[in-house]
């Protein structure tokens, strides 16, 4: 940092809350944050606060995205060290990122753990008798699509076994941090009772490593990668 750098912080650290307010009013006008605000001709702050007053189903679509964006930013950036690379996904796909590596590829979802009335949702207790569940508590993760319909005569909202190789789970509801991901292989989740070849909708997410899940995408890909074939905690 520069000398003048140096002055300005000091000035701004000895300036009250409300010269602090005026001199970041100040910065915002000369200082965009995101192209965003210039492709849509307003703020950040503007378009957070249409965000903050937004329906709840909105609210959580825009969670998940935030979810999705940090995965990329966070979990993504440290696979190129690793050899794997992200594919740009072409149309409306059933899965979020592609990796690539010496002829392979894997699929993943993500997905962010399920909440109700702002609080992280527990697996069923009736759900978790009929499984060999771990310990404390457990959260469960909602696996199917956000919007419903139709395709010659299928419903398209339920995911399929196929459709991604990996379910890559935010944890921020249960513990604050956008940061924190559990992953699991795709056909290891449970299916629907009625109908096997689809995926159940509810799944268990345990708040710390396992045999199933695991805190770290490369051990996920080896999972995956070795082709071991099992059930969520059956």
């Amino acid at each position: 940092m520069s000398r003048l750098t140096d002055e300005v912080f000091k000035l701004i650290d000895q300036a009250s809350d409300e010269e602090r307010r005026i001199i970041l009013k100040y910065l915002r006008q000369r200082v965009p944050i995101h192209a965003l605000e210039q492709e849509w001709a307003t703020t950040a702050e503007a378009i957070l606060t249409a965000i903050a007053r937004s329906s709840d189903l909105t609210l959580r679509g825009v969670r998940g995205i935030l979810a999705e964006a940090t995965f990329e930013g966070t979990i993504l950036s440290e696979m190129d060290a690793s050899g794997w690379k992200t594919i740009s996904i072409v149309g409306d796909q059933a899965y979020d990122f592609l990796l690539t590596k010496e002829k392979k590829q894997i699929k993943i979802q993500v997905k962010l753990q399920r909440s109700e009335k702002h609080e992280p949702k527990e697996y069923a207790a009736r759900s978790r008798k009929s499984l060999s569940c771990p310990d404390g508590t457990i959260h469960v993760v909602e696996v199917q699509k956000t919007r419903s319909g139709e395709k010659k005569g299928q419903k398209t909202r339920p995911y399929r076994f196929g459709d991604f190789d990996i379910l890559a789970v935010n944890l921020h509801p249960s513990t604050g941090d956008w940061k924190r991901f559990m992953f699991t292989v795709g056909s290891w989740l449970l299916p629907r009772k009625e109908h096997p070849e689809l995926i159940e909708i509810f799944q268990p997410v345990p708040a710390c490593a396992d045999e199933y899940w695991t805190d770290d995408l490369k051990t996920c890909i080896e999972w995956f990668l070795s082709g071991k074939e099992k059930k969520l905690y059956s």
